[in-house]
């Protein structure tokens, strides 16, 4: 049955304890969160910090005009993006708007958000508004000017490397642009739901092109016998060191997005079972009694503080207020996001988790570099 409310807090627990005043070596400061509410995060205007700008821009206009302006939404919302490695280039189309004089355009952006009104005929109208740019800019290096029918504004990257499939982060522009930065590296799920694990890894793995694999599937077909059949014959323990024994032969694979079973009987729950996971990027799906971000925050820095749960080495940690499957694909958006912030923190964690395979998967995650090590020179799981 579907949750009643449904909303979500993802943070990247790889650099979490730092940011949250725990101390652990290598990690640097990087907390992302975002509270999607099953919407598109590209909408999600009530909070959008360029809102205030709304309001300096307006009340410039007032007093240039010693009038009221009123405001629309341009009906079109079509543009043309270019990625040209240092700046992104966006082109909107102004032809039919009748814009007189560069004045009547109002471009405002920050890091992340971008608004682009014009006046005409007296009425304010945004041609483009979110707060949610795929990447980074650097917000003093914008410029825009009027190339005959089209307003043309110039964003310059904070990360040259980084190819934009878009201007704006969404399902579509994740699901081509974390590619270049996962590098075929696999993505393991955890947590206490089995169900949601399966369910939100087949989205994922739909998604990106990778491969959804599933231990309960295949340890059913190893005993020949559903799981819980398993648990009742054999007891927890037996079910948790075969899938233990499913995940290190796992660890080895590209491209793969693995769901594992939830519950007592799973190997993420436990860390002595961890060693192989750390071959790929995990991220934990964690049903949160938390009403609201800040008490969601502290549930984490809890866990990870705490230690007693084996689910806090994890990478990523999803906070779902409730669960709907209906929903999957929000969740799913949010990994990939989180995924994101994660890799570009660190540009080496990818050849590190090909390095800790290539070693045997130690079980010394993450001080595996060797002093004057060089992680560009690894081979990389797509290779």
């Amino acid at each position: 049955m579907a949750a009643a409310h449904f909303s979500l807090l993802s943070v990247c627990s790889q650099t979490l304890p730092e940011a949250l005043g725990i101390p652990r070596r290598h990690a640097t400061s990087l907390i992302f969160d975002r509270r999607l509410f099953g919407l598109d995060p590209t909408r999600l205007l009530s909070s959008s910090p360029i809102l205030p700008k709304r309001n300096e821009v307006l009340g410039r206009l007032r007093s240039v005009s010693g009038g009221p302006i009123s405001e629309t939404l341009f009906e079109s919302r079509s543009y043309e993006f270019y990625d040209n490695t240092v700046e992104v280039e966006l082109k909107l189309d102004i032809g039919k708007l009748d814009v007189t004089k560069s004045s009547d355009i109002f471009v405002d952006v920050d890091e992340s958000s971008l608004l682009v009104r014009v006046k005409a005929s007296g009425t304010l109208i945004t041609l483009m508004e979110t707060n949610c740019l795929f990447e980074r800019i650097k917000p003093s290096e914008t410029i825009w000017y009027i190339d005959e029918d089209q307003l043309v504004i110039s964003l310059k990257k904070y990360d040259t490397e980084l190819k934009w499939p878009d201007l704006v982060e969404s399902w579509e522009s994740l699901t081509k642009g974390i590619l270049q930065l996962l590098k075929g590296t696999s993505i393991f799920i955890v947590g206490d739901s089995t169900e949601i694990n399966e369910t939100v890894a087949d989205v994922l793995a739909s998604g990106i092109g990778y491969i959804p694999l599933y231990t309960s599937d295949l340890l059913e077909r190893y005993a020949q016998q559903p799981i819980q059949s398993w648990v009742i014959s054999e007891g927890a323990d037996s079910v948790a060191q075969a899938e233990g024994a499913v995940i290190e032969s796992l660890s080895s694979h590209a491209r793969s997005v693995v769901a594992t079973l939830g519950g007592q009987h799973g190997a993420a729950r436990r860390h002595d079972k961890w060693r192989h996971l750390h071959a790929g990027f995990t991220v934990w799906l964690s049903i949160s009694e938390a009403q609201d971000e800040a008490s969601a925050k502290e549930e984490t820095r809890r866990h990870i503080q705490d230690g007693s749960l084996a689910y806090s080495n994890a990478d990523v940690v999803m906070k779902l207020g409730g669960w709907d499957s209906d929903r999957a694909r929000v969740v799913a958006q949010a990994c990939l996001s989180a995924l994101k912030q994660l890799t570009l923190s660190d540009k080496q964690l990818t050849g590190k988790k090909s390095l800790y395979v290539r070693l045997g998967c130690r079980g010394d995650w993450p001080d595996i570099a060797p002093p004057g090590w060089d992680p560009s020179s690894a081979v990389n799981p797509d290779s």
